[in-house]
Parts: C-alpha cells; structure tokens; sequence
C-alpha cells in the first residue's frame, strides 16, 4: 500500500508542476530622471543592489521633471505612467522620484538604503506561487496555470540595459553633475492578459542590441509581481 501512495503521489506533481513554488529574481525598480537632483544617489544605490544575486534592477525615466530645463534622454510618457499605476495602487498622494518599487508591493524613497533592504529580504522570503514561464521557439512565450489575482494579470515584456553608463548632464537641477544608471529600461511591451490558465503569448520583434528580456506577470492596474522570468542565457 505504501509503494502505491508513493507512486500516486509522485504522478500527482509530476501533472501538476505548478504546485511547486519556483524560486525567482526579485524585481527592484527605479523611477528617476535625470532633472532629479535627488535622484544621483540613488541611482548610484541602485547601481549596487543590480550586482546582488537573486535581483532584477529596472531603472524607469520619468518625463515629469523636464520642465526644469533638461530633457531627461531615457524618459517616455509609459513609464510615466507605470509610475501613476503604482501611485493610485499604493494609495500615494502623487509620484515623486526617486522611488523604490519591489516585486510591485511595496515601495520606499530611493534614497534610504536601510527600508530599501528590509523591502527586498521582505520579498526573497514572500511565498511566490507565480506560474512557470517558458520561453518557446518562433517568438513565441508560454505561461502556465496558476492562481489569478482578482482583478486579472498582464504579461509585459521588459527590454532593459543591464551595463553600467554615466550620463553627462548640461543644463537644470543637475547641470554639470554625472548621473550614473544600471538597468535602464528601453521597451515595455504588454503582450495581453494572463486568466490563470495555461496560454501562449507573441513576442514583438525586439529591436536593440545588447538589452536584456524579462517578462512579468504582474496583477493589473500595478498590482503585485506574481512571476518574474529572464530570458534564458541573459546577462546578469
């Protein structure tokens, strides 16, 4: 009788691998902008948390401060706007940079290390029952069943700079200052709506060498990140 258990049991998870809670990077991002002249050092902490192990940094430019009289060279208006999603989420009375967002459920001020770090061991310990993602051939994502956040899921496709760079800025706040990034995101691509149960997904074509993918699935209108996936063989 005990060798049959055994055997239903291991034909059980092996039907249903999402039961298994897989490990994934937490995601740790950065809404800043260049006309920001509290925000060079927090990109420079950002720039440490990218080489810890087990984290995703993505750095957002916002286009809000460019009135100042530098036009932030990163910055898009859909950043901007992922920004305000995670503003009406969080319940936040306005956006402000720099800011701290990790695995999309909690955030903090860019510029305090310590809340920054309780956010991320938070988070390495949160139980993430996120379904499996699996990148297929022919442009093509595959994205397992699983458990659907009230209020329903989106796919994104993030395309980011994993390399370190400095950006030289010339007039605003900041004129003459440096400004040091890592992560900086370049594309953002929702590819529809995750309903829980298993479903494949079109990539866009990807334009831009040398970026990185990672897709996430994410509760909508800014909710939490319940599945973060790099493309395989991507730099860390």
């Amino acid at each position: 009788m005990r060798r049959v258990f055994l055997f239903l049991s291991v034909c059980v998870a092996a039907a249903v691998p999402n039961l298994a809670v897989a490990r994934r990077p937490v995601v740790v991002e950065l809404f800043t902008a260049q006309g920001c002249s509290s925000c060079v050092k927090a990109n420079g902490l950002l720039g440490q948390i990218a080489d810890r192990p087990g984290v995703v940094v993505l750095t957002w430019s916002v286009d809000y401060w460019d009135y100042l009289g530098w036009k932030d060279t990163f910055a898009k208006p859909e950043f901007t706007e992922r920004q305000r999603r995670y503003e009406r989420r969080l319940s936040l009375r306005d956006v402000y940079t720099p800011q701290v967002v990790v695995d999309g459920a909690s955030q903090s001020p860019g510029d305090k290390p310590a809340e920054i770090d309780a956010l991320i061991q938070q988070a390495r310990h949160a139980v993430k029952p996120g379904p499996e993602v699996r990148f297929l051939s022919h442009g093509r994502l595959a994205v397992g069943v699983g458990r659907r956040p009230q209020g329903g899921a989106d796919v994104w496709l993030v395309r980011y700079d994993p390399k370190p760079q400095d950006i030289e800025v010339t007039a605003g706040d900041n004129s003459g200052a440096k400004v040091p990034y890592r992560g900086v995101v370049r594309q953002i691509s929702r590819l529809g709506e995750w309903t829980g149960k298993s479903s494949i997904f079109k990539i866009p074509s990807l334009s831009g060498p040398g970026l990185n993918t990672l897709v996430l699935v994410q509760a909508a209108r800014g909710g939490p990140i319940i599945a973060a996936t790099p493309e395989p063989d991507a730099e860390p």
